[in-house]
Formats: C-alpha cells, sequence, structure tokens
C-alpha cells in the first residue's frame, strides 16, 4: 500500500472514529475513491480499527455495493429475470462471457475495459432481453447484437440524440420521505414530464428539473448552478432533504436517492457537472447496484 493511501485510509478511520455503523461509512468513503476494497486496506482498516479481519470482510462481503476487485472502464448488466430469461438472456450472457473471457458474477475481462454483472431485474420486461450499458438500456438484445454494443462502446461510441434512441424511455419518481410524486407534467423535458427538485447552493436557493427519460443528461434550472457546485436537495412537498448516506464513486459528492414507481431506487450525483447516477435493480436498502438521469 502506497504512504498516499496509507494516509488517506488513516483520514477516513479517524474521521469516524467508533460511531455506530462506523465501519460501513469507512469502507464507502475508501471504495469511492479507490473504486474497490483492495486487500491490503482492509488489512489496514482491521489493525486501525482494532476490528478482526474477519468481520471487516463480512461486511464488505454482504453488502452488494462493495467491491474487492477492480471495476472495469464500462459497467454492463444483463438482466436474467424471469422475463428476460425466457427471452433467452442466459445466451446472451454466455456470449458476452466468451467474448470477454470473463467467468463468474461481476467478473472484469483481462483489458479492464468491461465488468460484467447479472441482475435479476431492471423493471422492463416487456422489452426483454435487457443489456444496460454504462446506464444505457438496450432492448430485445440477441447475442450477436449484445457484442456489436459492447464493441461500439469500446470504439468510443457514446449514445445516440434522445430522440433516436430505443434504448431511452420515461420513469416515474417519487420522493423517498413523503411519497409524494416528483412528477411535473406542466414543464415537460425531452418531451416528457420533468422530475422537480428545490435546490440551495451556498446562499442561494432555486430549482431544478431533470428530464424522466432514462438515459438523457437533459436539466434545466431555475438560476446558474456553476460548475463542480454540490447542490443541495429537498422534496418540493415535503420539503424533506433528500441528500442520501451515500457517496458518489466518482467524485464524492453525496448521491440523492428518489423512489422509482413500480420499485427501485435512482441515485443521483449532486455535483453539478457530474454525470455519476446509480439505479438499485433491487430495491433493496443495501446500497446502489447500478445505472440513470442525474444532477449533471
Amino acid at each position: 500500500m502506497s504512504a498516499v493511501i496509507d494516509m488517506f485510509v488513516r483520514s477516513v478511520v479517524e474521521k469516524h472514529g467508533g460511531r455506530r455503523g462506523a465501519l460501513i461509512s469507512i469502507l464507502d468513503e475508501i471504495q469511492a475513491r479507490e473504486g474497490y476494497l483492495p486487500e491490503s486496506v482492509l488489512r489496514r482498516v482491521a489493525e486501525l480499527t482494532g476490528r478482526g479481519l474477519v468481520d471487516i470482510y463480512g461486511i464488505a462481503t454482504f453488502y452488494k455495493a462493495f467491491r474487492l476487485t477492480p471495476r472495469g472502464k464500462h459497467l454492463v448488466s444483463v438482466c436474467l429475470g424471469t422475463a428476460c430469461h425466457v427471452r433467452g438472456a442466459p445466451a446472451v450472457a454466455r456470449a458476452l462471457e466468451d467474448h470477454l473471457d470473463i467467468r463468474g458474477d461481476g467478473g472484469t475481462s483481462p483489458d479492464g475495459a468491461f465488468t460484467l454483472e447479472p441482475v435479476r431485474c431492471v423493471g422492463a420486461c416487456a422489452l426483454g432481453p435487457i443489456l444496460v450499458v454504462d446506464g444505457d438500456y438496450a432492448a430485445n438484445v440477441d447475442p450477436a447484437g449484445a457484442v456489436n454494443l459492447l464493441e461500439a462502446r469500446r470504439q468510443g461510441e457514446d449514445s445516440l440524440p434522445v430522440a433516436e434512441d430505443e434504448r431511452v424511455f420515461p420513469l416515474e419518481v417519487s420522493c423517498p420521505r413523503c411519497n409524494h410524486s416528483l412528477m411535473d407534467p406542466d414543464r415537460l423535458v425531452d418531451g416528457h414530464p420533468s422530475i422537480r427538485f428545490t435546490v440551495s447552493f451556498g446562499q442561494e436557493h432555486g430549482w431544478v428539473r431533470l428530464s424522466s427519460l432514462y438515459g438523457s443528461y437533459t436539466i434545466e434550472s431555475g438560476g446558474e448552478i456553476p460548475a463542480d457546485t454540490v447542490a443541495h436537495f429537498f422534496c418540493p412537498h415535503c420539503h424533506g432533504d433528500l441528500m442520501g448516506a451515500w457517496n458518489c464513486a466518482e467524485c464524492g459528492a453525496p448521491m440523492v436517492p428518489v423512489l422509482v414507481r413500480g420499485g427501485g431506487m435512482i441515485q443521483i450525483c449532486s455535483r453539478r457537472g457530474c454525470r455519476s447516477h446509480l439505479l438499485d435493480l433491487e430495491g433493496d436498502a443495501e446500497g446502489p447496484h447500478q445505472t440513470p438521469p442525474n444532477a449533471r
């Protein structure tokens, strides 16, 4: 372990001290910086906290949000839920494993380009088999098409314009505190009802509206939020603080959780300009698992 990482781990452990649930917060903050939890870091955390290494590994392996191996540049999820399974998703998964030389859940290709993760359901059963690449949905994929999509992403091809991209579709979301809908049908973004929040940053207060299209990065705001600013998000109905307990893996800013109609939760990065966003595909409270619309 480098001296820089060791110093960082020490500072994180000292900051969280002996608080209840401190180990989860410590591991979460370390993973937000490193992208995963190296064995050397887990051993150092055990030494600094006085906890057994078995306890540390127990937490790191129990919570699905934690990773013990580096994640690839691109995250690929294959839905193996019942609807996708009967439509041929296992063949898609096998084709990708063979193409990327990956074996096992959450494996990463030898070149570090792709991490492949099977998931149980992404909430788009009528469009299966579903492949999600860096948050972009591809519907009705077959093995050959899935391989072509990954190779296109490897070559740097970005998302299609929203109006032309069949992988983009609308979601409905609500406040995790009062369960009131956050949809604003009177203000359209990308031709669909927008997702409305009130925000504060510094001494300023205002609002933002995000596109409800999964995969779109369109945002409108009442007043300019400076780039790299972390905005504080609130429900416009109950005025509850929506800043969550999880930090963005890309920039370290707090994530903003909102409920998805039909199950699941979106985690949106609160930093202006950051494109990170995560979708908990299983709707549990263990933390984020995957990716959609964000605070850009």
